[in-house]
């Protein structure tokens, strides 16, 4: 028996191929899209168990209050026993701590017939567990590698910025208060006039009180030189646009069949200003004696 001439060896390999590939792919991403789910079911848990553990800590929270009311209103009732006008004023206010506490263990206490905190803990120990076991044997490849990695620095990088915007605020709350209360007790010192207040000596205690104040505030938030580098950064990433749009400086040499290259450039130079202008403003907000300014600003 003849054999045709399309079925030959290599055709049928590269069937094979093509089909085991294709194979390969789909349970690929059967396991990522399972890998997903057991992802989101895990974290769905935790966020519960969070929810629950809150609950039981906020309705033991309250049986304290209850009790340490309930146990100061009877010591409260037998040491004032002879007067009942001073133990019922402080028995009102414990029962009235014993009756809100009740209801906070109403609101909070799990009803009849949920699940526990430790079987849900137990759950979540198992999912993870699953989790673990498919992620070890799902292995992504470099480029799927590479792209988590960038997804889950960009998260890494949004809770270092939202926790320096945090601890910032408190600290300039707590540098504000400092300043004002050091500015404030130099004006109540200077008031004590011995009883002699004229609108004199009135308006100097409020001027020397608005520029002490002022020149805490210039001194520690450094806004002149905030305003120069910021203009600084400004006016360098107006000259890159128009070089770039020109083709002038350092992109006279790109061609119009070059504009990806020269676009590459361009993002590569305002990155870097942009990086200058990071850096120094953190060098703004340290220290004094640490503070090493990387541009002069202009002199006063």
């Amino acid at each position: 028996m003849d054999r045709s001439l399309d079925d030959d060896g290599a055709s049928r390999m590269n069937d094979a191929e093509e089909y085991l590939s294709a194979e390969q792919r789909r349970v690929a991403a059967a396991e990522r899209a399972k890998l997903r789910e057991l992802r989101h079911e895990v974290k769905q848990a935790e966020r519960d168990l969070a929810r629950r553990t809150q609950s039981v800590r906020i309705g033991l929270l309250a049986l304290i209050v209850a009790g340490v009311a309930l146990l100061a209103g009877l010591g409260w009732t037998v040491l004032a026993w002879d007067s009942p006008a001073t133990f019922l004023r402080i028995d009102i206010i414990c029962g009235t701590l014993i009756l809100i506490s009740a209801a906070v263990v109403l609101v909070v206490v799990p009803r009849r017939g949920s699940v526990g905190l430790a079987a849900m803990e137990n759950a979540l120990d198992i999912q993870r567990e699953e989790l673990r076991f498919l992620g070890s044997l799902y292995y992504p490849t470099l480029k799927e590698r590479r792209s988590l990695y960038r997804e889950d620095v960009a998260g890494v990088i949004e809770q270092h910025r939202a926790d320096s915007r945090k601890y910032r605020l408190v600290h300039n709350a707590l540098q504000n208060l400092i300043m004002i209360g050091s500015a404030a007790t130099t004006t109540v010192a200077a008031l004590d006039t011995g009883g002699k207040l004229t609108w004199q000596n009135v308006t100097i205690v409020a001027i020397g009180f608005t520029v002490t104040l002022s020149a805490a505030f210039t001194g520690y938030y450094k806004y002149r030189e905030r305003s120069y580098f910021l203009l600084q950064t400004a006016d360098a990433i107006e000259e890159e646009a128009n070089a770039v749009t020109l083709g002038i400086g350092p992109y006279k040499n790109f061609g119009p069949d070059q504009e990806q290259q020269a676009l590459k450039l361009f993002t590569q130079r305002v990155e870097d200003h942009r990086n200058e202008q990071r850096r120094r403003q953190q060098q703004l907000d340290q220290p004094a004696d640490q503070a090493t300014p990387t541009g002069a600003s202009p002199s006063a």
